[in-house]
């Protein structure tokens, strides 16, 4: 998604990017099925979202990488852009942090073997640097629980409920 974004705007940068999780692709641990990142411009305060899809899917998700309409940003959110070089852990490797530093994560996810786990990557003022979080549910706001690790390192950072 990253490549195709600088074919919009070669001074592009990564604001967020979340896991989609589809019922009609097995489940593998700390990887998603699809994907949705946030590019911006802050120079022409400009966003533009892209998909990534392994199977065409209900949600105007396409197999590949797909464009979305360029839209309107401004800095100063809570969310900051960020460089991609900072982003040196996959969602594999943050996913296993998780369940080996997360306090009881394991535990968690023994309990609630069903549970979709999602992946939230973005550089927020809660930590200073970029951060995988991993989240035991669909979304941020519907989870019980999740792990925040530092995406440059790879260390532990928070277990939140």
């Amino acid at each position: 998604m990253y490549t195709a974004g600088r074919g919009w705007a070669g001074d592009l940068q990564p604001l967020q990017l979340t896991s989609i999780n589809l019922p009609d692709v097995k489940r593998v641990p700390g990887k998603a099925a699809a994907w949705q990142a946030t590019f911006v411009v802050p120079q022409k305060q400009a966003s533009r979202v892209y998909t990534y899809s392994v199977i065409e899917a209900p949600g105007n998700l396409h197999e590949g990488v797909f464009a979305g309409n360029e839209g309107g940003w401004r800095p100063g959110g809570q969310v900051q852009p960020f460089l991609i070089q900072a982003l040196k852990v996959d969602s594999d490797a943050a996913y296993e942090t998780a369940l080996k530093k997360g306090k009881k994560a394991a535990e968690y996810s023994k309990a609630h073997p069903d549970m979709n786990i999602s992946f939230l990557l973005e550089r927020n003022k809660k930590f200073p640097d970029l951060t995988w979080r991993v989240i035991w549910g669909e979304s941020v706001g519907t989870s019980n629980y999740s792990v925040f690790v530092d995406a440059t390192t790879g260390e532990y950072l928070e277990t939140t409920r």
